[in-house]
């Protein structure tokens, strides 16, 4: 079960200042795809970006913001599968809130 809430993220746009609306990300393979920043927030000290590419087979991604030496926010996978799954539960909580059946 995740460690984190909804009550406890806090919505960001840190990408979108520096970079617009989209951002290019290279592959394994050094292809290049663009991909559109769907949503950006904080919890638990860290950062957390929602990205979908463009295309029919397109799914969205949540990777990790992390802050360069001189201040740039780039992007990083999540290795960890129990971080994932928690930032990835959050995710759906803040999109697809429970609705109070009481």
């Amino acid at each position: 079960m995740t460690d984190f809430s909804a009550e406890q993220a806090v919505w960001t746009s840190k990408l979108k200042e520096a970079y617009g609306e989209t951002v290019e990300l290279e592959d394994e393979q050094g292809r290049s795809s663009v991909y559109n920043i769907v949503a950006e927030f904080e919890v638990g000290g860290r950062a957390y970006a929602v990205l979908a590419g463009s295309g029919r087979e397109a799914e969205q991604e949540i990777l990790r913001i992390v802050v360069s030496p001189d201040g740039v926010p780039e992007l990083e996978s999540i290795v960890d599968d129990e971080e994932w799954e928690d930032v990835s539960e959050l995710y759906d909580e803040l999109t697809f809130p429970a609705e109070d059946t009481e």
